[in-house]
């Protein structure tokens, strides 16, 4: 195997290692579950790979007019994921910095959730424009290590559980994130485990236990949009929050402030989701063929 050029970037302190398949280099490789997902896990795994909670592909779309480029998602634990807000972020501004898409309008991306818009903005911040939320239930209690949760749920490209805290500081993430990502409500899948504090109208504070990373993340884009709305619709904020004029702040743990916006009808239905995620370039290098064997499970003498 050749080297692989990669390039690493964060979007608000959800990193990801983006790779090039639009030439379909690696397609043989994505047509294998067992294969991508023992590549994904060696590359993100923190102590002998690269270190991210995911892998990206550029890929080639099939239709011109549909779509400028399609992306794949990989969790660390090596599934695959419909969608990534921070990671349409990232990859947004890798392919622009890459020449891959063009750079002055709105990038059309095709994912497994839909066709998703991404926009490289002046500032250090990327917009990801996501799908309409699904699923929203609002108002339900769920027993989980021994407390009972007042929580919300949507789905937006993926699913997210929402439960309301006083003191973000004091979740035991690890142990009551564990519990709600398991919990037999949710089964045969899971779901993310968002704890989400109101610090006033408008602005909250946010830590999320992510399935496929399986441990808390420093951000997380698409939970962060399931937050703001949800909080939204929950407390009955002023309707310049809902109607694309200004945004939800969303403080993340990486300490990085988000910012959503999305449209909400009278009836309560919700559109126009876009995200604003702070992204940084890491680095770009190759992986070296020692990695590329482990991740492509083979030994020393292949």
């Amino acid at each position: 195997m050749r080297d692989i050029d990669f390039s690493k970037l964060s979007g608000s302190g959800n990193d990801f290692a983006c790779i090039d398949n639009r030439d379909g280099r690696f397609d043989g490789l994505l047509d294998e579950p067992e294969a991508i997902a023992l590549f994904a896990q060696s590359i993100c795994h923190r102590g002998i790979g690269v270190g991210a909670d995911g892998v990206i592909f550029a890929c080639h779309h099939e239709v011109e007019e549909f779509a400028d480029i399609a992306a794949r998602f990989f969790e660390a634990d090596g599934s695959e994921a419909e969608l990534c807000g921070n990671g349409i972020g990232c990859f947004v501004h890798w392919a622009v910095r890459l020449g891959m898409v063009p750079a002055d309008r709105d990038v059309k991306i095709l994912t497994p959730a839909g066709v998703v818009r991404g926009q490289n903005d002046t500032d250090d911040y990327v917009r990801a424009c996501i799908p309409d939320p699904q699923d929203i239930q609002q108002d339900m209690e769920i027993e989980a290590a021994g407390v009972n949760f007042e929580c919300d749920f949507a789905v937006t490209g993926v699913p997210h559980l929402i439960t309301y805290v006083e003191d973000i500081e004091k979740v035991d993430v690890a142990k009551d994130g564990y519990a709600l990502r398991h919990h037999e409500k949710f089964n045969p899948r899971g779901v993310n485990a968002n704890f989400v504090e109101i610090i006033e109208e408008g602005e909250i504070a946010i830590r999320t236990f992510e399935f496929g990373v399986e441990s808390e993340t420093l951000a997380c884009g698409t939970g962060s949009a399931a937050a703001a709305i949800l909080a939204a619709k929950r407390f009955g904020w002023d309707e310049g929050l809902c109607c694309h004029k200004k945004p939800v702040l969303v403080r993340a743990r990486s300490g990085d402030v988000l910012r959503i916006y999305f449209e909400m009808a009278e009836d309560g239905t919700v559109t126009d989701i876009c995200l604003e995620t702070i992204v940084r370039f890491v680095y770009s290098g190759k992986l070296h063929p020692d990695l590329i064997k482990r991740a492509m499970g083979k030994s020393d003498n292949q």
